[in-house]
């Protein structure tokens, strides 16, 4: 039996021999420090928090909430992606969660974290919100939540149980929000396949009601979301994609108007729904899990810079 450190460390390693994490790790750089906030507010589920702020901070800075993968951590999603030293650039804050759990995911499965003021996971980030907003005089309406596997599950329930709270969201290689309530586990591997696998098959009108009854009688603005997914994921699978689709696009009640190949990059196929401005999502040709991080896209789409930067 693996002790949890071992399984971290193992996960780690294989992560770091994957095509797509090489891709991204920083080799023969130092990640940028992180400082570790203590009594940020109601930590139901003992979460971690971790935060770079640059030198040159705005005044009124935009803040990036940054989730790690299944195994990982804050300091880990800091030296596997580019946004600490694009914070030096742009003058934003990244907020870098971690999740203790045994297996280092986000419960996105219980009923505590899949409800509002719930107190599991998603309690303790929406108080760590709340604290950047009034700790840092963060700009309440430049709040986003970006993540990978685990963590992307975890952007898809966070919009949906706190929209008030941020104002857009990217995430890469998951699944819909919902999509594991009452799993045993909230890990892809450990947990019941079905989601993983991309079996739980609902309409959109069932996948936006999900999203709805996370925060019943909200009525206000929603953040916008794109999302990106590799078509030779072996963990969570392309069809998982589809799914995130047929909700967010239901939920925004807009339909597919334009698709563009090659776009960002080779490769990649961009879906624009509506007039592109609220959802977009992204298939990866032959891309495994994960698809490896877009820091400038995500910065794109936050309106922290402009494509042209």
């Amino acid at each position: 039996m693996f002790s949890q450190v071992s399984l971290r460390v193992l996960a780690v390693a294989i992560a770091l021999l994957s095509q797509e994490c090489v891709a991204q790790f920083p080799f023969g750089g130092i990640p940028p420090p992180l400082r570790t906030v203590t009594n940020w507010g109601d930590n139901p589920s003992n979460l971690q928090m971790q935060v770079y702020k640059p030198r040159n901070v705005a005044k009124s800075p935009a803040v990036i909430f940054a989730l790690h993968f299944c195994f990982g951590s804050g300091a880990i999603y800091n030296a596997f992606t580019k946004y600490s030293s694009l914070a030096d650039k742009h003058g934003f804050i990244v907020v870098y969660p971690s999740s203790l759990d045994e297996t280092g995911c986000w419960d996105v499965a219980s009923k505590a974290s899949l409800t509002r003021n719930g107190g599991g996971d998603s309690t303790g980030l929406a108080n760590m919100v709340k604290f950047v907003i009034s700790e840092y005089n963060a700009d309440p309406a430049e709040i986003f939540v970006t993540g990978s596997s685990s963590g992307c599950m975890m952007t898809n329930v966070m919009i949906s149980l706190y929209p008030d709270l941020f104002a857009a969201a990217t995430c890469y290689s998951g699944v819909p929000a919902g999509c594991l309530a009452g799993s045993p586990s909230s890990s892809p591997i450990s947990s019941d396949p079905a989601c993983a696998n991309g079996d739980i098959i609902k309409t959109g009108e069932q996948w936006a009601q999900i999203v709805y009854n996370m925060d019943p009688g909200y009525n206000g603005r929603r953040p916008k979301f794109a999302t990106l997914h590799g078509t030779a994921d072996n963990v969570v699978s392309i069809k998982d994609l589809g799914e995130q689709i047929k909700q967010w696009s239901t939920v925004f009640g807009i339909n597919k108007t334009s698709e563009h190949p090659n776009t960002p990059q080779k490769g990649y196929t961009q879906l624009i729904y509506g007039d592109g401005t609220q959802f977009v999502a992204y298939s990866a040709d032959g891309v495994g899990h994960t698809v490896p991080v877009n820091e400038n896209l995500d910065l794109e789409w936050f309106g922290i810079i402009n494509s042209a930067a």
